[in-house]
């Protein structure tokens, strides 16, 4: 269980009494929990399966380990003795987390939670069956027969994804009906790509969308020692046709009923999981109008990367105030802002440059953050834009003419 504690006293990092958390992942999105950490004195920790993962940067130290290894997990818990243990991605031994807890470790936001969130089957019966949100058509299989009847119970056009993979890997597209040996072949590739040796997939509807929502809701102990659920305002964000985030804004100008219902939904799913930390609950808007759960992040979201320039506290500041028993004040949009993520089409390129920074940034309002992974893979985010303007539809203009303006290089 989480330790539900106020803390009152921020002691000296590095030293006999520090306060340490531990990241269990390392990329853009740690990177930015480890520096917030840091500003509050926090002695910081980050585990990551590759070297110079973008938060090792910032880290007071780090270990490269295998991140489904239960044992290497446990040993680094046991010697480091965090006051929070924030998992950063999905591919984690959940067992390690969950026996850790019992011992009594502070996982962020739970290891349910954790274990939930990353499994595509669990967490569609949760949001769908426990908490009752409405979500797209959806059947599940185990073996090539169930996926066939699924994609026919289910209907056309329909995805197929594997029960845990991340990134888009294996969402594979069934956009007619086709003959039971063509939909084996795409649940064959689908579960190429699932983590693990799971032979699971669900199949769900695929929707016309009109947008998509992020609805960041935490958890944080308040004066009285009580756990209080609050919630930001939802940001927007759009994928350009692609499994991936391209773009983001906050804040939305949709109609204040339908963004009202991002929050209930989002604060629903941030109390039915518990613990404490930011939960970012994407939402499908379509184009019938039905507004529809997705999925949840028991931690910050790349989507929320807007939150960096608009918010007066940030997804990473929230997080990082949640887990460690710090208070968290109402979060309020100062500005509208926008974010524009830049993808690589290079393969294996170590060391890559960003080019065109120069002029992108003399653009006013505009700033950028460049991850520094140590390599390239084709689609692999390397970097993003975030830009602040009057209204959120000129940020987002801001954010795109800059994006045009980076380009990821090979080292020369």
């Amino acid at each position: 269980m989480n330790k539900s504690k106020r803390l009152d006293v921020l002691p000296s990092p590095l030293g006999p009494r520090a306060a340490r958390v531990l990241l269990l992942g390392g990329g853009e999105l740690g990177k930015e929990v480890v520096i917030e950490a840091q500003r509050l004195g926090f002695e910081t920790i980050v585990v990551d399966r590759y070297h110079m993962a973008p938060a090792m940067h910032v880290a007071h130290r780090y270990y490269v380990v295998n991140m489904l290894d239960y044992d290497a997990l446990v040993k680094i818990v046991h010697r480091e003795d965090p006051i929070a243990v924030i998992p950063e991605i999905e591919a984690i031994n959940t067992d390690a987390l969950k026996d850790l807890e019992d011992e009594g470790y502070n996982i962020i936001p739970n290891a349910s939670a954790v274990a939930i969130a990353m499994n595509r089957i669990e967490l569609r019966r949760f949001a769908a069956e426990k908490l009752g949100l409405p979500t797209t058509r959806y059947a599940f299989a185990s073996n090539e027969d169930e996926a066939y009847e699924a994609c026919e119970k289910v209907g056309y056009p329909c995805l197929m994804k594997p029960e845990m993979s991340s990134s888009g890997h294996g969402h594979m597209r069934v956009m007619e009906p086709r003959p039971k040996r063509e939909i084996i072949e795409v649940y064959k590739e689908s579960i190429k790509h699932a983590r693990g040796d799971s032979k699971r997939v669900i199949v769900e509807e695929f929707v016309n969308l009109e947008t998509e929502f992020t609805v960041l809701a935490y958890r944080w102990v308040s004066e009285d020692g009580r756990v209080r659920t609050d919630v930001a305002e939802p940001i927007e964000h759009w994928r350009h046709g692609e499994f991936h985030y391209i773009e983001s804004w906050q804040p939305s100008e949709r109609d204040s009923e339908l963004l009202s219902r991002c929050k209930e939904y989002g604060l629903k799913v941030a109390e039915g999981l518990g613990g404490l930390g930011i939960y970012a609950t994407e939402l499908l808007l379509t184009k019938d109008g039905r507004l529809l759960f997705s999925e949840v992040a028991p931690r910050p979201h790349d989507t929320g990367m807007v939150t960096l320039v608009s918010q007066d506290l940030s997804e990473f500041a929230i997080h990082v105030r949640a887990a460690t028993g710090l208070p968290v004040p109402e979060v309020k949009v100062v500005t509208p802002a926008a974010t524009y993520a830049i993808y690589t089409d290079l393969e294996d390129s170590w060391y890559p440059n960003l080019e065109g920074v120069y002029s992108a940034l003399s653009i006013p309002g505009v700033t950028i953050r460049w991850f520094g992974k140590p390599s390239t893979y084709a689609g692999r985010r390397m970097a993003v834009v975030i830009a602040r303007a009057e209204t959120p539809s000129k940020a987002r203009e801001k954010a795109i003419r800059a994006a045009k303006m980076l380009k990821i290089t090979p080292l020369r």
